[in-house]
């Protein structure tokens, strides 16, 4: 029996509380009901229990049920930080799972004690007191926790009881102010909701758009990644251009596969709480990123029609799978941002639209240009501009009659009378003469209305043919090769240009890492910059009187040899390459004078038989060559990036030169479509000692290399090449040869060895 009648009995345990200690859980249930703060009350509950079990520090442990976890707001001590464990977890959610207080008298000698955050403190933990923070009606809102009993001693059944008589008093404030703190937070989450809705009303660039929508889904729905899917009408494909968690991501899926394509085909949301349980998940993405998905939800993005426009995929809810008010707040989301989705992507339709007619019209070699009702010029592309020798703020925003004027006059006339009466005009070798020194340049003129889909006249629009054929063909010819070539080239008719077989060097060179400088210099600069260098190496073309087949990109493709052969062409095809590399060094020099990235570049050479002549269609030719031979010579361009060279030859070209240059024996390979095996060599002479350090001595040593390597005496081999590299560290090509000798020591026999090496790559 009590000592008194004032003593309380704690039932749960069957002790009993002293008069005292009643005052205490008294005085703690007021100053509780008087905090103005959740952390306050914390503060004061785990005080009293920290003083009332003589302990040296505790903590209370809150159940976040949105995430099934257990947080602390404060702790007294030493540490002051917020934790969060899984409610199952150690030995506070074994007590808040099963309800069972529990009193440990050795806390690293139960199993479910984590330690870690004594090592990380430096803080013991002996013993423990825990119990869980009941409700008087029973509801459990977390668990109570204090270390360490003072003075060394054991925690007893009378501290476990004061613990619960003060946490159970207290709860009833408590879980008033829970109930506020939950309620503010719906609110400040409808009122973020409500900002991202306006938000996306307002963004009409779909990038942006789907990177913002993202991330309100993920923060919302407390998720750990998530992905907005648009149906793409024209592939029948779910497309992204944003990911949560995986950076900048474009990904592309048929859709009606997986469980974005279910979703999209019947319309109805998907909610999986163990993903690897469903047959429809595809596990591929996680193996492939490392990525481990436990949870999904899918759910269709509908259209003001009600017609699917796509999917939105969330992942991993934090601390276990999705709900159903996850589910609501879903819905009514992607409900609100189907309209705002359908204006991005009608803005980046008209969008693309317009890039590509103005692609199209700054591709076009006629000049195109538009007036509106007043005559006005409104657009002029790039071929106009040049027809016209003018600068867009020359020509943008003028009048007809005060641009064509003088002699220039007739223009204005053709423009008038085809607004009068919306009829196309045609005048065909007229003569426009442009510039301060009136320079003549022959054209047609195709003069043609602008009407609406009403055929009501909105402007007109004339088309400028320039036809001063002779002059535009060898000015075009002379871009190519040598003006003197050109004019023999003029002069040669059907039966140069018909096409003739015959011995010719084929040279490719290629830009090194060309899409890594696109990214950094962006679109003018790349042009700018391939507009210098392009010079650069045309002149040395020229020089030895090659020809300039064609660009490619970033890549140069010439021809020695034809149409118009000389008895020395591999020789001027080898100086060339030689000369474009020392060309180059001065170039980059020049560049990083200014600041500016250098570049690197290829050489491929070969000699063989080819066909050449003007390939085409009637309406569009070129003067180009074909055969084995220009396959072979872009191999080996492709192959200087393999072998760290930057020219390289082929034997065909090595056996017909005249001169003497400095080189050595590269490989004996099998390039891919081939079958024979064609010996490479890479030509020195532009290197310095600074480029190729002790090089003689260097190719001494790679010469033996080479010779062990066919012979099938690998480890001599790698010996050798090591000897190149302790004089020339920057040597790619011993570093693979002993790649290589490593590797055929494992899977070839020497005695069945050919030294043929197949190249798997173009």
């Amino acid at each position: 029996m009590p000592e008194s009648s004032s003593d309380l009995q704690d039932t749960t345990n069957n002790t009993y509380v002293t008069a005292s200690s009643a005052q205490l859980v008294l005085q703690v249930s007021h100053d509780v009901a008087r905090a103005d703060s959740l952390d306050e009350q914390l503060h004061i509950i785990m005080e009293a229990v920290t003083k009332a079990t003589n302990s040296e520090r505790g903590t209370l442990f809150l159940n976040d049920f949105a995430t099934n976890e257990l947080y602390s707001r404060v702790a007294l001590g030493d540490v002051k930080r917020e934790i969060r464990i899984l409610n199952n977890s150690g030995i506070a959610g074994a007590v808040y799972t099963t309800g069972i207080p529990e009193i440990v008298d050795d806390a690293y000698g139960d199993k479910r004690f984590n330690h870690s955050v004594d090592h990380v403190t430096g803080y013991k933990t002996r013993n423990i007191l825990c119990a869980p923070v009941r409700t008087v009606k029973g509801d459990i809102l977390g668990v109570a926790q204090t270390l360490n009993k003072n003075d060394g001693g054991q925690f007893s059944e009378d501290d476990l009881a004061i613990m619960q008589a003060i946490t159970t008093q207290a709860s009833i404030a408590l879980q008033g102010t829970l109930f506020i703190e939950r309620m503010e937070k719906l609110r400040e989450q409808e009122a973020e909701f409500l900002n991202v809705v306006s938000d996306v009303s307002s963004e009409i660039n779909l990038g942006p758009l789907l990177q913002m929508i993202m991330s309100a889904i993920t923060k919302m729905l407390q998720a750990d990644r998530s992905t907005l899917f648009l149906n793409d009408e024209k592939t029948n494909e779910l497309y992204t251009q944003i990911g949560q968690g995986l950076g900048a991501t474009n990904i592309r899926l048929p859709n009606h596969l997986g469980i974005a394509g279910a979703v999209f085909t019947s319309g109805k949301t998907v909610n999986i709480p163990y993903a690897y349980a469903d047959l429809r998940f595809n596990p591929a993405f996680d193996k492939q990123t490392g990525y481990f998905t436990r949870s999904i939800l899918c759910c269709p993005v509908l259209n003001k029609d009600g017609k699917v426009i796509g999917v939105t995929q969330v992942l991993n809810k934090k601390g276990g799978p999705f709900n159903q008010d996850d589910e609501q707040r879903l819905t009514a989301f992607t409900s609100q941002i189907a309209i705002g989705l359908e204006n991005a992507q009608l803005f980046a339709d008209v969008q693309q639209m317009k890039n590509y007619n103005e692609s199209m019209l700054e591709s076009m070699s006629n000049a195109v240009v538009t007036f509106d009702e007043e005559g006005v010029i409104v657009t002029c592309n790039a071929a106009g501009l040049r027809i016209l020798k003018a600068t867009q703020d020359e020509v943008i925003g003028h009048k007809d009659e005060d641009f064509f004027t003088g002699e220039n006059s007739w223009v204005v006339e053709r423009l008038h009378m085809v607004r009068e009466s919306n009829e196309a005009d045609i005048l065909l070798d007229a003569i426009l003469k442009i510039g301060p020194n009136a320079e003549e340049t022959s054209i047609n003129v195709t003069t043609l209305p602008l009407l609406d889909k009403d055929s009501k006249a909105i402007g007109t629009m004339i088309m400028m043919e320039d036809i001063s054929s002779e002059k535009r063909m060898k000015s075009t010819m002379s871009r190519y090769m040598d003006p003197g070539l050109a004019d023999k080239l003029m002069g040669g008719g059907e039966e140069i240009l018909g096409g003739q077989s015959s011995i010719a060097t084929v040279l490719f060179s290629d830009v090194r890492s060309f899409t890594t400088l696109s990214e950094e210099l962006g679109a003018q600069g790349i042009v700018s910059l391939l507009n210098e260098y392009f010079t650069v190496m045309v002149d040395c073309l020229n020089a030895e009187e090659g020809m300039l087949d064609k660009f490619i990109g970033d890549a140069i493709m010439a021809i020695f040899g034809t149409p118009f052969p000389h008895e020395d062409d591999p020789d001027r095809a080898v100086r060339c390459a030689i000369d474009m590399m020392n060309k180059l060094r001065a170039f980059n020099k020049d560049r990083t004078t200014k600041g500016l990235m250098p570049i690197d570049i290829g050489i491929g050479l070969n000699t063989d038989n080819v066909v050449s002549g003007n390939i085409g269609s009637p309406k569009r030719m070129d003067y180009t060559v074909i055969g084995d031979g220009v396959n072979l010579a872009a191999r080996l361009e492709s192959g200087t990036k393999q072998y760290g060279a930057h020219i390289l030859i082929s034997e065909f070209t090595f056996k017909a030169l005249r001169g003497t240059y400095r080189y050595r024996e590269m490989d004996h390979v099998v390039v891919k479509g081939k079958t024979k095996p064609v010996a490479i060599y890479e030509l020195l002479d532009y290197h310095t000692e600074e480029t190729f350090p002790n090089m003689v001595d260097a190719l001494a040593h790679f010469r033996d290399g080479m010779e062990c390597y066919r012979k099938g005496t690998f480890d001599n081999a790698i010996d050798s090449f090591k000897k190149v590299l302790a004089l020339n560290p920057k040597d790619k090509a011993s570093e693979i040869y002993i790649e290589r000798c490593e590797h055929l020591k494992e899977t070839v026999d020497p005695d069945n060895w050919d030294g043929i090496w197949v190249m798997t790559s173009k």
